[in-house]
């Protein structure tokens, strides 16, 4: 089965990609997504072993931050059971979450983030999802021509 990628979108400042480099083994649960469309790419699309790309947004660099890779299957949210949580949701049972996360791993931190400005300049990322007016969505497919073209970014002095 071919791998799979996406663009994973956090504020730095809540879970940045330096976050996640110091989480035990590099691993840490994305939960928290509170869209159903991003719900659905966590619960169907995201598989182990897809690679992600990791955004900050909602800061002075936005942009792709690094990289990490899915480390396990998705699983529901254990936030959303939580009567304590802001994320608690009243809808979920054990037998029917709402909820849906994956475990990731940290890859590596890019030397400098690919600003979304530079990324726009490249005309294979020409219909990259997350440099489109209006693409909000936190979880998002990414194609392997793509992924190429950001890690071929990254990596250029």
């Amino acid at each position: 089965m071919p791998r799979g990628f996406w663009l994973f979108k956090s504020e730095p400042d809540v879970f940045s990609i330096h976050h996640l480099a110091n989480q035990p083994k590099g691993t840490a649960f994305w939960d928290g997504v509170r869209n159903h469309q991003s719900k659905l790419h966590l619960r169907d699309g995201v598989k182990p072993g897809d690679g992600i790309l990791f955004w900050h947004s909602s800061c002075d660099l936005i942009g792709v931050a690094g990289e990490a890779v899915a480390a396990g299957p998705s699983a529901p949210d254990p936030t959303q059971f939580d009567k304590k949580s802001d994320r608690y949701e009243p809808r979920a049972t054990n037998k029917a979450p709402v909820w849906w996360g994956v475990p990731i791993r940290f890859v590596r931190e890019f030397p400098n983030v690919l600003k979304a400005e530079r990324l726009r300049k490249e005309k294979a990322l020409a219909n990259m999802m997350v440099l489109r007016r209006g693409a909000r969505l936190s979880i998002q497919p990414v194609t392997a021509p793509e992924w190429a073209a950001v890690l071929k970014a990254a990596s250029a002095k």
